[in-house]
């Protein structure tokens, strides 16, 4: 047996100690569109780790479809429309929801956010320096981009915590430590019908309904209000699933990447003190930076497609009802796209990764707001710090869904 053929990304064990890079790099050498098995219920899948090959795959929604998930999880059609939110959704129902979201998310509406961001970062980073010792996780990147998420949804600030809990709960639905009940335990089958298969989902959904309750009928620009008073342009309205699912997702998306893109990005400038320097002698090279922030971060290992007929992947047939895994985590340390694509590199350019998709109707529609949080949040931080280190190991998520970080304790001297 190779050494591609032993690797199994349905092994949890694999991820306890964050992304497999070698075994990433295995794949793409010796076997890029890779096959896995998985235990039963589920069918395996087919794992695509180069770039270009990808790219085909998220640039052709007919082919490989989302509309039957996009996580590994194997759902039958009663789950599929019971959980389905924009992600799960394509052709002119996936047009229609994008369109009634993406005006608050252009690269000028998230701009008018600047100053509140700015505002936030360095109230956030105060209150965290001046402990000195801290859980940069818990102190700086999940309290920022929940406090925008806030914003956003405009809802008070002492929900803060809660909204925070339930993203653990439900992203860390293969984690013991966050998930109430494990995806792959038989109870979670008393939640096969809600988002994760978790009670968070639950809990969501009521206080989504709370909100739009009070929101339905008048003039907010608050992404609740538009979810409940916006025009579908395809001309079904949102019904009472379609709200719970997207505000869900919202909760979720708002908020959980970009925390973990923080942290990762805060461990390797830790790790690369001649990157951190480059960024400290020249400021402005910041917002580019971000883009490599972004690549060597890779907060979500993947979003699965499934295949709707025969068609081939660099050269390897796939059949119709299988499952394909774009791993944009390997796909972002490319060697054939990324020159010393293990290198972080402040300076790379061009720099085209895909840690937001690549192009494809799937591209993240908060893009422009991650790549404003994480440019004012480096630019304060970094103009203070003289020195960072670690003062434990880093825990991370149990996943091979999402590259998340849940402590990183840390000591920081200031300038």
């Amino acid at each position: 047996m190779s050494s591609a053929e032993k690797i199994n990304l349905a092994d949890l064990d694999l991820f306890e100690k964050g992304a497999p890079w070698e075994e990433f790099k295995t794949l793409r050498n010796e076997d890029p569109v890779h096959w896995n098995e998985e235990e039963a219920p589920n069918s395996g899948f087919y794992s695509v780790m180069k770039y270009h090959d990808i790219v085909k795959v998220l640039r052709d929604s007919e082919t490989f479809t989302s509309e039957r998930f996009t996580n590994l999880e194997e759902v039958d059609a009663e789950q599929e429309e019971a959980r389905r939110s924009l992600l799960e959704t394509d052709g002119t129902r996936h047009r229609a929801l994008r369109r009634l979201l993406q005006g608050q998310f252009t690269p000028a509406a998230v701009g008018r956010y600047e100053t509140f961001l700015r505002g936030l970062t360095a109230t956030t980073l105060d209150n965290a320096f001046a402990k000195g010792e801290f859980d940069f996780v818990t102190e700086v990147s999940a309290d920022f981009p929940i406090n925008v998420l806030v914003k956003l949804l405009d809802v008070p600030e002492e929900d803060s915590g809660q909204l925070i809990d339930w993203g653990n709960r439900m992203i860390g639905f293969d984690d013991p430590e966050h998930a109430d009940v494990l995806m792959a335990d038989p109870e979670s089958e008393k939640y096969r019908l809600v988002p994760f298969k978790s009670p968070a989902a639950l809990e969501v959904f009521e206080y989504g309904d709370a909100l739009a309750r009070e929101r339905r009928g008048k003039d907010g620009i608050d992404l609740v209000s538009v979810l409940v008073n916006g025009e579908m342009s395809d001309g079904i309205p949102l019904t009472e699933r379609d709200f719970h699912t997207n505000f869900l997702l919202l909760v979720v998306a708002g908020n959980e990447t970009t925390r973990h893109t923080i942290s990762h990005t805060m461990r390797n400038l830790i790790q690369n003190p001649d990157q951190l320097a480059i960024l400290q002698e020249d400021p402005e090279l910041i917002p580019w930076a971000v883009e490599e922030f972004l690549r060597y971060a890779s907060p979500v290992y993947h979003f699965r497609r499934t295949v709707t007929k025969d068609t081939e992947i660099g050269g390897v047939k796939v059949r119709e009802g299988q499952k394909v895994v774009p791993f944009f985590a390997s796909g972002n340390r490319d060697e054939a796209v990324f020159d010393r694509g293990d290198a972080f590199d402040v300076l790379r350019n061009p720099n085209e990764h895909m840690t937001f998709g690549r192009g494809g109707p799937h591209m993240c529609l908060g893009n422009a707001l991650a790549r404003i949080e994480l440019r004012v949040m480096f630019e304060d931080l970094i103009s203070r710090i003289d020195k960072v280190e670690m003062t434990a190991p880093i825990d991370y998520l149990r996943s091979n869904f999402v590259h998340g970080i849940k402590r990183m304790p840390v000591k920081v001297t200031l300038r």
